[in-house]
């Protein structure tokens, strides 16, 4: 059977009639637009045939038509409060009060921070209560408030996809600019430090240094929203390498070396991060404010105001307070050879207080300029057997590995992580430039 272009558009048209009639109005109920489903070809003798079908596609957020609400989305302000907010929208104190009680054990509503955003949904009628606020403590999560009926909250996580990369890059001035040039989060520099700071001192980077990362990238709805897992790193700093290896099983949890030795160690390189050292130890340094020469038995990290302190190892808190020279300081034993001492905080944090038992990595104070200090650092000073030394050339005692048993399969787990880490390859100074250059032509285009 044959059918010509005239018969074509005229079953066409009796079959989008016939469907359109034959559909429940609910179908075409969500859409983007109205479409237009039309013929383009002209016919002698005939006229064009349209057909319109209005339908609407669902706007959906949070797991919500948002087409079957009346939505107002707003932003927590300085001293405002969920209640002030929901009684706007015609919520009773009872209603608030009920939801308040709910949230403690899902998300505390006093953990409602400025700046954050919030969604209502409400009946289309604005005379009428709210029915739902939603709010997003972070990217990976988001609170789902419902004020009707005996109300409820819900804690909703969102699905994660994960990606795996490969970074590097060469350092010619400092780490910041390295990562900034290849184009790097400076997360990632964060957890190669994290990674690599018992075995690596970030704090005397050198030109020509290198690294290389494999790493996770996470995404929500095809949208990047930060760093995952450091999977390896690979750090050469004058000319010597360090590699570490995540790697988790049922006994170890952590970054290990190519012989499965822990990278954490007894003590951290520093008491701070992404910093550096306005003063080394020496012996005849000329000091800034007695005008005169004197020992300097510490290392000074110059850091922000506010910059947060740790203890380099477990201890406990021998001494805490204010001097006039050392400022606010705290000083730690961490066993019967070694003590550390902190100094010219702008703060004493809890756990610096005297007598504290502490462990590797708390906070104990922050950084500020209090006694004789020219401006904000922190003074790392390290005792051994009483005397004071230059950590910098301590040999502190290596971790014991793994296991045998463990060893032989994170031995198995790694081989294909070194291969990667040994396959990738660095940008030229030619190739960043380039880099440099069309970024910048990119955010040119940006800008309105």
């Amino acid at each position: 059977m044959i059918v010509n272009t005239r018969q074509k558009l005229l079953f066409g048209s009796i079959g989008l009639i016939i469907l359109a009639m034959a559909t429940p109005a609910s179908y075409y109920k969500y859409a983007a637009s109205t479409v237009n489903v039309s013929v383009e070809e002209k016919i002698e003798g005939a006229s064009i045939f349209e057909a319109i079908i209005p339908y609407e596609v669902p706007n959906i957020k949070y797991g919500f038509v948002l087409n079957d609400y009346r939505v107002k989305e707003g932003v927590f302000k300085k001293n405002q409060f969920l209640s002030e907010v929901l009684t706007k929208e015609h919520v009773p104190y009872t209603r608030i009060d009920q939801v308040v009680n709910k949230s403690k054990d899902v998300f505390d509503v006093r953990k409602m921070r400025v700046g954050k955003e919030y969604m209502i949904l409400g009946p289309k009628d604005k005379t009428q209560p709210a029915q739902y606020i939603i709010y997003e403590p972070s990217p990976f999560r988001y609170i789902v408030y419902d004020l009707q009926g005996e109300t409820n909250v819900e804690e909703v996580e969102r699905p994660v996809d994960t990606l795996e990369y490969e970074s590097s890059g060469v350092i010619y001035s400092n780490l910041w600019s390295a990562m900034m040039d290849n184009n790097l989060d400076y997360e990632l520099a964060v957890k190669m430090e994290d990674a690599l700071a018992y075995n690596v001192n970030f704090h005397y980077i050198s030109a020509e240094d290198r690294f290389k990362l494999i790493y996770e990238r996470l995404y929500i709805e095809g949208e990047p929203v930060g760093i995952g897992q450091l999977r390896a790193a690979y750090f050469q700093q004058n000319g010597r390498e360090h590699c570490a290896y995540y790697y988790k099983d049922d006994a170890y949890e952590g970054f290990f070396d190519e012989e499965g030795r822990p990278m954490k160690k007894a003590f951290l390189k520093a008491p701070v991060k992404y910093t550096r050292i306005s003063s080394p130890f020496n012996l005849r340094r000329f000091h800034p404010v007695l005008r005169r020469v004197k020992a300097h038995l510490g290392t000074d990290y110059a850091a922000p105001r506010g910059t947060p302190i740790y203890a380099v190892a477990n201890g406990v808190v021998t001494r805490s307070g204010y001097s006039r020279g050392n400022g606010n300081f705290v000083k730690i034993k961490h066993d019967k050879v070694y003590e550390t001492q902190y100094l010219h905080m702008s703060k004493i944090s809890k756990l610096g207080k005297k007598g504290t038992k502490v462990m590797q990595g708390d906070v104990i104070g922050y950084v500020g300029s209090t006694g004789l200090a020219t401006g904000p650092h922190v003074c790392y000073r390290f005792w051994k057997n009483g005397k004071q030394i230059n950590p910098k050339n301590e040999n502190l005692p290596a971790p014991e590995p793994m296991t045998e048993e463990h060893l032989v399969v994170f031995k198995a787990n790694i081989t294909e992580l070194r291969k990667q880490l040994n396959e990738i390859s660095y940008k030229s100074k030619e190739e960043l430039a380039s880099l440099k250059a069309k970024n910048k032509e990119a955010d040119s285009k940006t800008i309105p």
